[in-house]
Order: structure tokens, then C-alpha cells, then sequence
């Protein structure tokens, strides 16, 4: 079978640790006003920046920036001149403890040579359409959970819980962020394993999220969040195997669902339910639910919210995109050419996820730090069943001028038992005109059903 879907002690700022099963009432029409007024943002980040390097909010560029070349493709970003303030080590992490995650330290720790942080100044300059500011206020004062913690309430296009009071109402919001309603391009993956050899991998990956498209979006108890379309090209044994398939917005009586085409028998065969654990070709280096850090239905944990840290995350990597950069410069032994990435200070919401007893997954415990601004997951530690750091996952977003959004650019999964990673959506070596596509009005449904992968195999 294969899919891809498309799909320690902490200084608390706020928040409190709460079961999944915990309902809260919704918040109060004067506090929803508290929203992109002096002090919050519409998406309830706190405006004012920090002694420790957090910046203050502007907000100032919705959809573009100065010196933005344009509407589509590759740009630098409007920090592209900026020089790192200073660099972390593993000779001198002791500095910043508490101010990097444990999977942060382990990184530094094991790979010396390798994994350094180089810390660049904060910005928070990026903001969102007004219509996604809308939702949101409408969302804080109408949307609830349901169901046990699988599904929730609201207008879709934007986080459900603004004022989150749990750890269920602050993973659904990593679950349901504002984002692209389309996405469209070729990738690339590189496995990199422990001695240094490199395994590629090359697929024609496209999403349509109606959620977040303005004119269709609807309700976060409609059937559909996501439609998912995978064609594999390389590695040449998975060569015109292709899945398509939706994930549910509510996970109480449904499932993600998933139709292949095996080339082998040419033949479309209905998958068997996919989710959780289950680990993504071509490798295998990651779980279905580790994609944007954590997605699909939150039903195996028990979720905390531990509060609000200051913490080095990375933040407006445009860089690592660059087409001028060559795979043999950027996919490194244990992890990417650090040069390439960047690290900001920033407020994150810390959410912990502890397994239930009774059900299985191999993380026993995730840890996942949460953008205040963007409700995006950043870096997520997870933890195998001894309670050991177990793999890490680090999302590197760009600011996306076509959706107004961020958007995922490469996604690391390191598994720090077998000492290797996976780097994701990799693109820079692709031709421009396989640049990401996003927020496209061709795609449809259509292409998401059986017959679809049956016409994408051939």
C-alpha cells in the first residue's frame, strides 16, 4: 500500500493544561472586539513586541512587499539583504536554552558539524485579507467543539478559536489555519540516509481546499476540507502509481478517503483507511499526520495547551527556494545546508499531545510550536514510546503573494534513531513554469476522483 497525503520544563507566557475531552462556552461578543484592536491581532496574537527580540506586529504587506518582481513564482522577500545577528552552536546553545526547543538541542547536540542556527531579526510585517479577519471574529463567538475533539464548528477560511482555552481548540486551530485554496506543482524529496547516500523521489502533487477559497467556503461541518491529487514519477518502482482522495473536516463519521491507481494490474483499486501512523512513501521517513507538522483527525491524544514561549523559530524563509541553488549544494548528511535556513525570535503557543492509553501510534508524545501570528505549526519534537526525542519536523514557510498567505516551502522530517531525513517539496531544480500554482481557478473536483487517477496513471 502507499499514500501521501496531503494531509521539558517551559517559562509559561499564558495558557493552561487542559484534556481533549474539556468543552468550553464561546467567548463573548465584547471579547471577540478585543480582536485587530491596539492590543490583538484579528487573529489574537499579541501586537506589541518584546525585550527578548520578539518584533511588533505592522502587519503592513498583504499580498506584496517592496521590491516584489511578480505576481507569481520565486522571490527573494523583501529581507533578502539582511546578515544573520548571530549564530547558534552546539559550542554555544548553553546561551540559549530557553530559548531553543529540546528537539533543537538534541539537533545540535548530534550533529555538530552539521545543525547550527543562524538568527536573523524578527518581522512581523505580513497580514491577512480583510474578509479572513472577518471569519475570525465571527468565528469567536460562534465556534465550538464537537463530537469528542474530532470535529468542530464555524466559518471556514480561518482558525475556529482565536481565544483558545484547551489543547483541542489550539490544535484545531494548526488543523484549520488560513491558507492557499490551491496548490499545484512539481516536487522533489530527498531521503538522505545515514552514510551520506541520497534516494530521490519526484511527484505532481495538487490540493484543493475549498475552506479557503473566499467564494465557495462554507462550513467546517461540510463534508469536505481538502481534496488531495499524488503522481509519483521517481523512484522508477512507484513510477505511475497515483492517489487521490479527500480528508473530512469532521473525523467522527468519516475518514480520509483515497482511491489508487496501481500500474502494476492497471487497475483503480479504493485504498484501505489511511491515517495516523502510516507511514508516506517513498521512504517511509515520516507519518501521514506529520505533514504541516500535525494534520487529519486529533483523536489519539490527549492535547494540552501548555502556554505561550519566546522561542528561535524558523521564520520567512524565502531563501531556501532559490532556483539558483543546486540540490548538490542544499541536501547536506543530517540535514539541510544551514546556510539557507533562517531563524527568527518569536511568541509560539506550545500544544503537547500525550497518547491516548489504548490506541496506538509510534509517538508516544508530540510537542508542537505554534506561530502566534499564523496559527502555523513551525517545528514539532516527538517522542517514541520510551519517552525519547524520537523525529523532528521543521516546516519552512515563505510569504506567499498569490494567496496572501504563508506557504509551506521545504519540509524536513528528521529521524534522529536511524540518522536520517527526508527533505519535501523541494522544487529549486525544477523549471520555472513548475513553480508552485496556487489559488488556481482550473482546479476542480473533477480531478480528485477514481477516474482522475485512473487518466493521471496513464
Amino acid at each position: 500500500m502507499k499514500m501521501k497525503l496531503v494531509a521539558a520544563s517551559l517559562m509559561l507566557v499564558g495558557g493552561i493544561g487542559l484534556p481533549l475531552q474539556t468543552a468550553f462556552a464561546k467567548v463573548t461578543a465584547d471579547k471577540a472586539k478585543e480582536l485587530d484592536g491596539p492590543r490583538l491581532t484579528c487573529m489574537g496574537a499579541e501586537k506589541a513586541g518584546s525585550a527578548g527580540g520578539v518584533a511588533a506586529f505592522t502587519g503592513k504587506y498583504v499580498g506584496t512587499w517592496p521590491g516584489i518582481k511578480g505576481k507569481s513564482g520565486y522571490e527573494p522577500g523583501p529581507f533578502a539583504d539582511e546578515k544573520p545577528l548571530f549564530t547558534i552552536t552546539s559550542q554555544n546553545m548553553s546561551q540559549y536554552k530557553d530559548k531553543i526547543t529540546e528537539g533543537m538541542q538534541t539537533m545540535l547536540t548530534k550533529y555538530p558539524q552539521s545543525f547550527r542556527m543562524n538568527v536573523y531579526p524578527s518581522h512581523r510585517d505580513f497580514g491577512y485579507p480583510a474578509w479572513v479577519c472577518d471569519t475570525t471574529k465571527k468565528n469567536a463567538v460562534t465556534s465550538e467543539v464537537l463530537h469528542d475533539g474530532k470535529g468542530v464548528t464555524g466559518t471556514a477560511g480561518s482558525i475556529p478559536f482565536p481565544f483558545p482555552a484547551s489543547g483541542i481548540e489550539a490544535v484545531w486551530n494548526t488543523i484549520d489555519p488560513f491558507r492557499a485554496w490551491t496548490e499545484d506543482a512539481i516536487v522533489d524529496i530527498a531521503d538522505v540516509y545515514a552514510n551520506g547516500t541520497i534516494a530521490w523521489g519526484k511527484q505532481h502533487f495538487f490540493v484543493l481546499a475549498p475552506a479557503n477559497d473566499p467564494n465557495k467556503r462554507g462550513s467546517y461541518q461540510d463534508k469536505i476540507n481538502a481534496y488531495f491529487y499524488t503522481g509519483y514519477m521517481l523512484p522508477q518502482r512507484e513510477k505511475g502509481f497515483v492517489a487521490v482522495g479527500y480528508q473530512p473536516n469532521d473525523f467522527n463519521n468519516d475518514a480520509t478517503q483515497s482511491w489508487q491507481y496501481l500500474p502494476g494490474i492497471r487497475r483503480v483499486r479504493e485504498a484501505p483507511e489511511v491515517g495516523f501512523d502510516y507511514p508516506v512513501p517513498p521512504a517511509g521517513q515520516r507519518t501521514v499526520d506529520d505533514d504541516y507538522g500535525f494534520n487529519g483527525s486529533p483523536e489519539r491524544y490527549t492535547w494540552k495547551l501548555i502556554g505561550k514561549k519566546e522561542l528561535y523559530v524558523p521564520y520567512d524563509n524565502f531563501k531556501i527556494n532559490d532556483p539558483s541553488i543546486k540540490y548538490s549544494d542544499l541536501i547536506k548528511p543530517n540535514t539541510v545546508n544551514p546556510d539557507y535556513e533562517r531563524y527568527e525570535m518569536h511568541r509560539v503557543w506550545v500544544i503537547e499531545g500525550d497518547l491516548k492509553p489504548g490506541v496506538r501510534h509510534i509517538y508516544s508524545k508530540r510537542i508542537l510550536y505554534v506561530d502566534e501570528d499564523s496559527w502555523l505549526t513551525l517545528w514539532a519534537d516527538n517522542y517514541d514510546g520510551r519517552g525519547q526525542m524520537y523525529r523532528i519536523t521543521l516546516i519552512n514557510y515563505h510569504y506567499s503573494q498569490e494567496s496572501s498567505s504563508w506557504h509551506r516551502a521545504v519540509s524536513l522530517y528528521h529521524d534522529l534513531t536511524a540518522n536520517a531525513y527526508e527533505a519535501g517539496y523541494l522544487i529549486n531544480e525544477e523549471p520555472a513554469e513548475k513553480w508552485w500554482k496556487i489559488n488556481r481557478s482550473d482546479i476542480t473536483p473533477s480531478l480528485f476522483t477514481p477516474d482522475a487517477a485512473a487518466r493521471g496513471g496513464h
